[in-house]
């Protein structure tokens, strides 16, 4: 299907990012006129995680003027068609953002369609031209909720080959930070951390590197940390201390390995061309190293993408991409306005 240009708006709620933007797209792809992201994380630091319904509202008070600000930017274009985030997430969240698009849809008589929050990730690799992207393209998204596998046979024909058991990557991350004291958001501080420490400092498991699936578990890696730290801090010979550095690094060592081990196994397996690193996680600056060289050196033929650290978390320009490569592909809109969690 022929696509001719169009002005789209995408609309993010599906967590604690409120997100507003303006993508123009044609047949050379996507050009943000404007990507606008409320951050939440000062309501929820004092929580130490996400509280959904601080979120809700949170949402209802930032949404109106992201939105403005989003039009401002992009010197108030004509819009064609408002994609919003209908699933996975929060169900307060997404309420928000659903029952915005929809009153500004109906008010302005504009097509709306609802986007899913995991095509989303993955479409944010095409937030910029990418000239030599070929399928089948192996997506691994890694994010605070959600660690999965995905198989791309094209534009939206997916197969799920693997997913978390128990806690997402992101999630781990955020909580092995919280219990090494080092505050909220967690995942980017331990991070931080890691760059000072040894990574092969302490030897804690792998979960399911070895397994005959590309499943993924990380609850199991948590409670290690957990158990080291108690005992050093019991321990009469550490005098109380832990080594915090060496523990962050030898924990985000660990996880990456289970990643790019994984990863690596199923791109073999499937014979695919393209091997994308999506979500949150993804902005990790050791993940995306460790992963292209082992692409490099596994996979010399495959072609390796991940967005720039911007476009990895929540924001509305991905949504955006996913309803123009769905109108690409001949979708129509109207669908899929019902806000679910657990798509």
């Amino acid at each position: 299907m022929i696509c001719k240009d169009m002005i789209i708006l995408g609309i993010e709620t599906s967590c604690d990012d409120t997100g507003v933007a303006v993508v123009e797209a044609d047949s050379k792809g996507c050009r943000i006129l404007s990507n606008i992201v409320s951050s939440q994380t000062k309501v929820h630091a004092p929580y130490g995680g996400v509280v959904p319904n601080l979120a809700a509202r949170a949402h209802l008070k930032n949404i109106k003027p992201c939105f403005e600000r989003a039009l401002k930017e992009a010197k108030n274009p004509k819009i064609d068609l408002i994609a919003v985030t209908v699933g996975p997430g929060l169900i307060p969240s997404l309420l928000v953002g659903v029952n915005f698009a929809k009153a500004l849809a109906y008010a302005q008589k504009i097509p709306i369609t609802g986007i899913n929050h995991i095509e989303g990730h993955i479409y944010a690799n095409w937030l910029l031209s990418i000239q030599n992207s070929k399928f089948p393209i192996l997506c691994l998204v890694v994010s605070g909720g959600h660690t999965q596998l995905i198989l791309m046979e094209g534009y939206g024909k997916y197969k799920l080959l693997g997913e978390t058991r128990d806690d997402a990557a992101g999630e781990a991350f955020d909580k092995t930070a919280k219990l090494l004291g080092l505050g909220y958001p967690g995942g980017p501080i331990l991070a931080q951390k890691a760059k000072e420490g040894n990574p092969r400092a302490f030897d804690f498991p792998r979960p399911m590197i070895r397994a005959n699936n590309f499943d993924f578990s990380f609850s199991g890696l948590k409670t290690a940390v957990l158990y080291l730290v108690r005992g050093l801090r019991d321990s009469p010979q550490s005098l109380g201390t832990v080594p915090i550095s060496d523990i962050c690094a030898s924990f985000q060592q660990a996880a990456i390995d289970v990643l790019v081990s994984k990863t690596i196994r199923a791109a073999k397996k499937y014979k695919t061309k393209t091997i994308m690193l999506s979500g949150g996680v993804a902005a990790n600056q050791e993940l995306r190293k460790q992963l292209k060289n082992e692409i490099e050196k596994n996979l010399p033929n495959a072609n390796f993408h991940v967005p720039p650290i911007k476009f990895c978390g929540d924001n509305a320009a991905m949504i955006a991409a996913v309803a123009f490569y769905n109108r690409k592909r001949g979708q129509s809109p109207l669908r899929g306005l019902s806000p679910s969690g657990t798509i």
